[in-house]
């Protein structure tokens, strides 16, 4: 193994949060010889990628899916180590099933495989398939450049690189127009575009940029890891300490202490104040401006600013642990029979009477995250944030009933409720009073033209010196891969300041 570099000069690094874009920044850093310190407020890290667990029942929080996995590698190896010496991985494929009141299909990445389900559900088609794959991935190249460049200054926003992205990255039109030219059945649009309620829009306002996240799905598969994807925030902390970093956990943080427009460091809630050369927010961008940095501070994302941004939806989850095996894919996602009104009533603020829901089975590829002839079931449901106003205190156990109902008629878990040992409830208001989660918006700031890239909050943020950003509200966005890669270029900004680059390969 290498031997890290030193810096030339003092680097301590302070980083508020021990999520998956905080402890991305972290290692690398560490590994680069930087003294690092994670503050994480949890028990264990991991933020929304963390584990949760119900007696025996193994859960992840938040993110279940694993895309663009050579992403996760790239950080392993830029420390100098492989991603499959900490996890294991597996393939799921068919990535997941999709289910519509009258047909079902499985998704493919394995190309003959979707042309082959894409021909029994909509022959025909199976030519705007070949277009999809082939237009696509010379955009997707050009795009995925663009995301790992810093744009903390208007001159790196204007740069030749990107300006020859921009035809790729501001295409016309929506997400489901573009998807228009492979496929005029609007319900295949639909079956390739419905990521876009994650991103804060439905697929017909979504930036048509974003037809990259099926692409990126069906050109580089979906991966579980073995004990949930929580085990990545795991293997993470195990490289910073391994490196010489520390991560400290049950620690809060009060506020970000300044001097004028200068980061110094942090205060913790025991009243303890902490000197940092640099400060890296991981913490929930929009939570962290209005609660962790000195009132009147801000003007650029003062609160009554933030309040006017766009933001995602919500999410209300339930946690399952039952006494048996279902057979039913790994990752299930089942629409409304009227989708564009469940979409329409989530842009509104409104509680649907009839939803759409995500359902991962994990147990079906993972044996150890419940004993033997049980499973875990996670269940998804999107819904309004907290600007809605929404009383779940009222609504909680209704719509708990309403969403098992909803699986025992759409799913092959007719029985579920009779099989239930242990279950938990993660409401927008949860999310917002116990993780922090500005106004419950699970996947942040919407991925709106006018909140992107230059026009996203800047990993150099820009109204505090030695102040940084990492995780969904920063660039490049929300999901795991583009947190990721929001930890290197922040890692990658600190070094350059020190005169330490990071080489990519």
């Amino acid at each position: 193994m290498k031997q890290a570099q030193t810096p030339t000069k003092a680097g301590k690094i302070g980083i508020i949060g021990g999520g998956p874009g905080g402890l991305s920044c972290a290692m690398l850093l560490a590994h680069k010889g930087f003294d690092v310190t994670v503050l994480e407020k949890g028990d264990e890290v991991g933020g929304r990628n963390a584990r949760l667990q119900l007696g025996e029942f193994c859960f992840d929080v938040g993110p279940t899916f694993l895309m663009m996995k050579f992403v996760l590698e790239e950080l392993f190896e830029l420390c100098d180590r492989q991603s499959t010496d900490y996890l294991k991985f597996t393939e799921i494929d068919p990535m997941y099933q999709l289910s519509f009141p009258d047909f079902n299909i499985q998704i493919s990445s394995n190309k003959e495989r979707m042309k082959e389900e894409l021909s029994r559900v909509f022959p025909g088609n199976e030519k705007g398939l070949e277009d999809f794959y082939s237009r696509e991935k010379g955009r997707y190249e050009k795009i995925i450049r663009a995301l790992y460049r810093d744009y903390s200054s208007l001159r790196s926003f204007l740069s030749t690189k990107l300006l020859t992205a921009l035809p790729s990255l501001f295409l016309d039109g929506s997400v489901f127009d573009n998807l228009g030219n492979y496929f005029k059945d609007e319900k295949i649009r639909v079956c390739f575009s419905f990521q876009s309620k994650y991103l804060g829009m439905s697929p017909w306002e979504c930036p048509a940029a974003f037809t990259m996240i099926p692409f990126v799905e069906h050109e580089y598969g979906m991966h579980h890891v073995i004990g949930g994807l929580n085990q990545i925030s795991a293997a993470m902390a195990k490289v910073i300490e391994e490196e010489g970093g520390t991560v400290v956990t049950r620690t809060k943080v009060r506020r970000i202490t300044t001097r004028g427009k200068t980061a110094t460091g942090v205060q913790l809630e025991d009243g303890r104040n902490i000197q940092f050369d640099r400060v890296v927010v991981n913490a929930d961008f929009c939570y962290a401006m209005n609660n962790l940095v000195e009132p009147n501070l801000l003007r650029k994302y003062s609160p009554a600013r933030i309040q006017k941004k766009r933001f995602s939806c919500s999410t209300f989850m339930l946690y399952l642990g039952v006494d048996r095996k279902y057979d039913a894919p790994h990752h299930n996602i089942v629409f409304a029979e009227d989708y564009v009104a469940n979409l329409d009533d989530i842009a509104q603020g409104r509680l649907s009477e009839e939803f759409s829901f995500y359902l991962q089975n994990a147990s079906v590829t993972d044996d150890t995250l419940a004993p033997a002839g049980k499973s875990t079931i996670y269940l998804l449901v999107p819904v309004p944030n907290n600007f809605s106003n929404i009383d779940w205190l009222k609504e909680k156990d209704n719509y708990r009933d309403k969403l098992l109902e909803a699986v025992e008629n759409r799913t092959p878990m007719g029985n579920i409720r009779d099989h239930i040992e242990v279950e938990k409830v993660i409401t927008p208001i949860q999310w917002e009073q116990e993780y922090n989660v500005y106004r419950g918006a699970t996947f942040n700031l919407a991925h709106n033209l006018s909140q992107m890239l230059y026009f996203r909050p800047h990993n150099r943020f820009e109204e505090l010196k030695n102040l940084y950003l990492v995780g969904g509200g920063t660039h490049p966005g929300s999901g795991l891969p583009t947190i990721y890669i929001s930890g290197l270029v922040t890692a990658e900004l600190i070094s350059k300041e020190y005169h330490h680059a990071i080489s990519r390969r």
